[in-house]
């Protein structure tokens, strides 16, 4: 089957015919019928630390064909939806609403692929799914029931539900109240989505891109900020009567804009951070005095704070029922032969989401 494989940092993906993985007894074999491009693939493709092959891809969907003797979960023909991140459902972190802590998180790092040069490849996230099949542990797979299309689909996988998530469940947004998005790709117009979705009244799009600015307001946003106009503090500030937000969100990972995401948030606000910083090493720092007596609220988000066995089928009905728009976040549908362009559209900021199909 056709793979797209990741040999080394900021080199383009080679496309190789590979066997299809073994399936193990708790594994599915998952035809991918899309597949989207997340921020968080470019970052671990680039990652300079990374010295082994990888297979990207994570946000997918796709039909089963084929499952190992103990799964329980699917069965040949379902469809189903991968999960950045697992969830076994019977571990204390699942048991106890936290299941994107699950102690299964292992299988994000899992080597599936075997290449032709005698090494492995993982598969990114345990998924691996730009490829024309993937195999997954079925604590990472979730059947669905939706006509939903199926690049719409694919970006519940891991930017949709992040975001959405982060909105959601995460800063559980007030009716009525603020909120301010640093970085407006995928994640943070699902978080623009999420906070219409929950009533607020003020929400504000900060982004470099004029695309992206502009895309914000048709989800939701009610103001767009450009960052080269002036400083966004003092922008976001000049929206909410000199307050800053009720609710900030980062959804970028660069230190320097999560002080911004701090700043930008009012006394006793709440200052949420999503994006992936693309160093592991890098650090924050705010001034001590203010962190504290402020009174501002900093947590960090991961996936959303979303239950995928839960909150997968939720989305879904939001996506069905017209409160969230799936269909506006493709801005570009590729196929797996053009995964390098899809990979440079995201490096020059182009575009929402562009989808492997």
């Amino acid at each position: 089957m056709k793979v797209a494989v990741a040999y080394e940092p900021n080199e383009p993906l080679v496309l190789e015919e590979l066997p299809t993985p073994a399936i193990g007894p708790r594994d599915v074999l998952v035809r991918v019928a899309a597949s989207g491009i997340c921020h968080t693939d470019l970052t671990s493709i680039n990652r300079a630390e990374r010295t082994d092959p990888m297979v990207p891809g994570h946000e997918a969907c796709g039909t089963v064909e084929a499952v190992g003797p103990e799964v329980r979960r699917v069965k040949a023909g379902d469809r189903v939806l991968a999960s950045v991140s697992p969830a076994c459902g019977l571990c204390w972190w699942c048991i106890n609403t936290m299941s994107h802590h699950c102690e299964r998180k292992a299988l994000r790092f899992i080597s599936r692929y075997d290449l032709t040069d005698g090494r492995k490849a993982s598969a990114l996230c345990g998924c691996g799914s730009f490829a024309e099949a993937m195999v997954v542990d079925e604590a990472t797979i979730v059947p669905v029931r939706t006509d939903l299309p199926d690049e719409q689909l694919a970006l519940l996988g891991c930017g949709v539900t992040t975001g959405l998530g982060a909105a959601l469940n995460t800063a559980a947004v007030k009716p009525g109240s603020s909120v301010a998005v640093i970085g407006c790709g995928g994640v943070g117009q699902s978080v623009i989505q999420g906070a219409r979705i929950a009533g607020a009244t003020t929400i504000i799009a900060i982004d470099l891109s004029p695309g992206r600015r502009e895309a914000s307001l048709r989800v939701g946003a009610t103001h767009a900020v450009d960052p080269a106009d002036g400083d966004p503090v003092e922008q976001v500030r000049a929206f909410t009567d000199g307050r800053g937000a009720d609710y900030s969100f980062e959804a970028v990972g660069l230190p320097r804009l999560l002080v911004q995401a701090f700043d930008m948030a009012r006394l006793e606000g709440a200052v949420t951070y999503i994006g992936m910083p693309a160093e592991r090493d890098a650090a924050l720092t705010l001034p001590a005095v203010s962190a504290i007596f402020t009174g501002k609220r900093i947590q960090g988000s991961v996936v959303g704070g979303s239950q995928i066995l839960r909150d997968f089928p939720r989305y879904i009905r939001m996506a069905e029922t017209g409160q969230l728009d799936l269909g506006e976040m493709v801005s570009r549908r590729i196929t797996l032969d053009e995964v390098n362009e899809g990979i440079g559209l995201l490096e020059r900021g182009e575009g929402v989401r562009t989808v492997i199909v």
